[in-house]
């Protein structure tokens, strides 16, 4: 399993010839000098509706004639600006497609976007259980801590997981640190840090953390990758 980091909380996976997209935030996001026009992928997957993670998911859904799947409130939404084809789900709910499964997972956090003068209600926060060749990634999402990443830890061989570090609107460090300890992953990425002033952290030294812990991690810059 491979997994390109695009900035903010977007990660590109890729395993078997296949390629998924979670969180596509691309265009205006000051981390990342990527034109969504060159994302080539098989699906693209959502955590929540937030503007920094929806981004830009109906544009890459239709340059690839490719689903977009999410909560289905948020799938709706995507269906309703044009996105060729949707899967909604649900919290607890999995699919099986095509070179990779889906589940979606607790979070806590919250789910809408800005329509014009409206705030448009999205459905559920979710992380995600994606597996793709037999390892599995483990995206929370926008959450707070909660205790019942234990179990998610526990039911679950995570091989690989991507946690929010930046506090003020998600988990800190200290939180983070404690959420990697449960959920058990043999692998940490930090992510949706040092986008915005409010959510700036080190990474480095929340990795430095992991592995006094006895885990591993890496701070992946945008374009970077890791094998797992």
């Amino acid at each position: 399993m491979k997994i390109t980091y695009y900035g903010q909380s977007c990660l590109l996976v890729e395993e078997g010839g296949k390629k998924v997209i979670i969180d596509p935030f691309l265009s205006g996001n000051p981390q990342v000098n990527i034109d969504p026009k060159d994302i080539q992928v098989d699906a693209v997957i959502l955590t929540h509706g937030h503007g920094d993670h929806y981004g830009d998911t109906v544009e890459i859904a239709q340059n690839n004639n490719c689903p977009v799947i999410a909560i289905v409130e948020l799938a709706q939404y995507a269906a309703s600006k044009g996105a060729p084809e949707v899967v909604g789900m649900n919290l607890g709910g999995a699919k099986q497609f095509d070179g990779f499964k889906v589940k979606f997972t607790l979070a806590f956090h919250t789910s809408s976007i800005q329509d014009g003068d409206q705030t448009v209600y999205l459905g559920e926060p979710a992380g995600i259980l994606l597996t793709m060749g037999g390892k599995t990634l483990y995206h929370a999402g926008d959450t707070a801590l909660f205790g019942d990443m234990k179990l998610i830890g526990e039911l679950n061989q995570i091989d690989v997981a991507a946690l929010p570090i930046g506090d003020f609107y998600t988990m800190g460090p200290e939180d983070a640190l404690l959420a990697a300890q449960w959920i058990k992953a043999g692998h940490v990425i930090p992510v949706h840090y040092n986008t915005f002033p409010p959510i700036e952290q080190d990474g480095d030294a929340f990795v430095a953390e992991l592995q006094k812990k006895g885990l591993q991690g890496s701070v992946l810059q945008v374009g970077e990758s890791v094998d797992i």
